[in-house]
């Protein structure tokens, strides 16, 4: 008798462990913080959890791979420590690639300094090997500055439109930005050319390309902000001392989506690095990603750093 009652109870305890398993095995890949994007920027620029596991095969849940697009003198390694795993956590397969590398990127790692346009080029190759990889039919895109309007250029330009799915950008400089009135300044004084012309001498060509009304900019969206096919989100701060003003970032169009995180979470003043580490930033990725829920409300709580 006592021996079936401890087969039962083994037989039970064996039964618990398989049923409690996958949920301890979801959570794979540890969330990282500010001091883990530092860190990394230096030890791991080509590298960081949960992204580029090439043999992930997108779900009937999350069909479409996220593809991480960082910003301007950053690498993928630095840019997305929490949301990379966060995202890979949560069931998706997640890309993520450096660009814009040119002779002042610190032997590959100030990346996010080359011509836009070529950037997009090398964005356009990745994620055509994303989607041979996984089989899936489009990408969703998640960029942070920088990488929230350089891909822009490759959906309008480069015939990404039918390949992308969302485009949602995380402070992205859309419409250039003023420096805080620097770059008006520049002009009044005549003196922009000549800061423009040692953007390009130092090998960061991308710096002058985002200012407001920089030849770049207005080429780019002289037929709209956006085309036909992606959904469009835009995340931005208040805050925001690097986009500015920060409205830089919002877009128009018929399937555009523009998120003012205080709206939201109105003592958030989480700044324009610091949006790729923002509880409520990230929370309105994973509810962009999908299913949507219409007027949602992130959980006011893991702000980003201030600057």
């Amino acid at each position: 008798m006592i021996r079936t009652i401890t087969r039962g109870l083994v037989a039970g305890l064996a039964a618990l462990a398989l049923t409690a398993a996958p949920a301890q095995a979801a959570k794979r890949y540890p969330v990282g913080d500010l001091k883990t994007a530092v860190t990394n920027f230096f030890v791991s620029p080509d590298a960081v959890a949960g992204a580029n596991d090439w043999s992930c095969r997108p779900s009937r849940a999350h069909p479409y791979p996220v593809v991480l697009v960082h910003g301007t003198t950053s690498n993928l390694g630095s840019a997305w420590v929490a949301l990379a795993p966060t995202l890979a956590d949560a069931g998706y397969c997640v890309y993520a690639f450096n660009y814009g590398e040119t002779y002042s990127s610190l032997f590959g790692h100030l990346y996010g300094l080359g011509e836009i346009s070529r950037s997009a080029a090398t964005m356009s190759a990745f994620v055509d090997r994303v989607l041979a990889a996984t089989g899936a039919a489009r990408v969703d895109v998640v960029g942070h500055s920088q990488g929230g309007m350089m891909p822009n250029y490759y959906i309008k330009r480069l015939g990404g439109a039918a390949k992308v799915h969302t485009m949602i950008g995380l402070a992205p400089t859309n419409h250039g930005t003023t420096l805080g009135g620097l770059v008006d300044l520049g002009r009044t004084f005549h003196v922009l050319g000549l800061v423009n012309g040692a953007y390009t001498l130092i090998g960061a060509p991308a710096e002058s390309e985002q200012e407001e009304g920089s030849p770049f900019q207005t080429a780019l969206f002289a037929d709209g902000d956006t085309v036909p096919g992606p959904r469009y989100v835009v995340i931005a701060s208040s805050r925001d001392g690097t986009v500015t003003p920060y409205t830089n970032s919002f877009l128009k169009g018929t399937d555009v989506t523009d998120i003012l995180l205080q709206d939201q979470c109105p003592d958030d003043a989480v700044g324009h690095v610091g949006l790729s580490l923002d509880g409520p930033a990230i929370q309105n990725v994973l509810n962009a990603l999908g299913p949507a829920t219409p007027h949602f409300q992130a959980d006011c709580t893991g702000y980003g750093p201030e600057f």
